[in-house]
């Protein structure tokens, strides 16, 4: 076991940036109060949620009215998919949503869910095989009854980025609200959501070094959206729950944060991103890179291995001291191969050969070099242990 730890994860979590630790700490000890108390604390963290809701409307470039702060990106996606859908059958006779195939679970079980309790059908859109969404596509699928269209910004797994803005006009013009889930985009894509035409965006904080258990959604003044939450007046009553103080100072300050080195970052990553990738390609027979080349995030590089089993190497690399994913966080320890790869047209036994690298602020020149040392010679030996296996296998009679 390598005591050297490269983290190549950040897909699936970031590291608290100490920063953002500072600005949480008052908020966390002398700062208790209960945003809703009229006594001197409770104004205290008041005017802690106004500042912070001020700054992260500056970096979606929104009102602070439109900001919403939950307990997190799935909480976020759940109020926009549910919220909305649910009340535009509430103010008409919409009972139709429109997906695309690679979302986050978070929205696909939420269409499963309005699909299985409320009678809504439910349409996937496809994508093609680097994962992208063809507008023309989206066209076709809408309906008089389009209740609402979600479709991730910038896929987690593959992280392929899809074309929203073009995305929201085709919306727009037909008078469908569109829900974006932005989770993977923080920090290395544009967030102005009038740029991109959007009326729902979802964040959530720990994905750009910012606390768990924290999120945001961007509503559109005037979109509709129905509270899944009840019991409070919190959130201009779209979300009921005394407020996480600490967690939303630290998003708002992680968000700021990210959105000022944002240029940087992304061109550093897509260097080194570039470099593990063509490095990986070169040196392993029989691989492949899963999602469209060009239209991808920074730091994303999801790799093929034929003849292997992903979450084989996967432990391999750990013990190496290589943190990198299957795929989803959210979904590790399933079985089943990924839907996002699935998607694509890769076939079940291809879609588990897979491994996914996600690069952040931590990652130097000397960690790609290790991993390209590292990887070929594991992969290998894995490809040596199934072929000796396959000669042992007795033949059928």
């Amino acid at each position: 076991m390598s005591e050297r730890t490269i983290y190549l994860d950040h897909a699936a979590t970031t590291p608290l940036d100490p920063r953002v630790l500072e600005a949480m700490l008052p908020y966390l000890t002398e700062h208790y109060g209960n945003p809703s108390s009229i006594h001197r604390q409770g104004r205290a963290a008041l005017q802690a949620l106004d500042d912070a809701r001020e700054q992260v409307a500056l970096v979606l470039g929104c009102s602070r009215r439109e900001v919403i702060f939950t307990g997190g990106g799935s909480e976020s996606i759940n109020l926009a998919v549910k919220g909305a859908a649910l009340a535009r059958r509430a103010a008409g006779a919409q009972a139709h949503l429109i997906v695309s195939a690679i979302e986050h679970h978070a929205v696909l079980h939420a269409g499963e869910y309005l699909q299985q309790q409320h009678g809504f059908e439910v349409t996937l859109l496809p994508v093609d095989e680097g994962g992208l969404v063809r507008p023309d596509h989206l066209r076709a699928a809408l309906r008089p009854d389009t209740a609402l269209v979600s479709v991730m910004y910038a896929n987690n797994e593959i992280g392929t980025i899809q074309p929203i803005a073009e995305l929201g006009a085709i919306c727009r013009e037909a008078g469908v609200p569109l829900h974006t889930d932005a989770v993977q985009a923080a920090g290395v894509l544009p967030l102005d959501v009038e740029a991109l035409k959007v009326d729902y965006l979802s964040l959530t904080a720990h994905k750009f070094y910012g606390p768990k258990g924290v999120g945001v959604l961007y509503a559109r003044r005037g979109a509709p959206l129905l509270p899944q939450i009840n019991g409070g007046a919190q959130e201009r009553r779209r979300r009921a729950g005394t407020e996480n103080v600490a967690g939303i100072v630290g998003l708002a300050a992680a968000l700021t944060l990210a959105e000022e080195r944002r240029p940087a970052a992304m061109e550093r990553m897509r260097t080194l991103r570039e470099r593990l990738i063509d490095g990986v390609l070169a040196a392993v027979p029989d691989s492949w890179l899963n999602g469209d080349r060009v239209q991808r995030l920074p730091g994303n590089a999801n790799l093929g291995f034929a003849g292997i089993e992903g979450e084989s190497l996967l432990l391999l690399l750990d013990q190496a001291g290589i943190c990198a994913s299957s795929g989803s966080a959210c979904t590790s320890g399933s079985l089943e191969p990924s839907h996002v790869l699935l998607a694509l047209g890769l076939s079940p036994a291809a879609a588990n050969a897979s491994v996914r690298f996600s690069l952040g602020h931590g990652v130097i020149e000397a960690d790609i070099t290790y991993v390209l040392e590292t990887l070929p010679p594991l992969v290998a030996r894995l490809r040596a242990v199934v072929a000796q296996g396959a000669e042992r296998e007795p033949i059928a009679a």
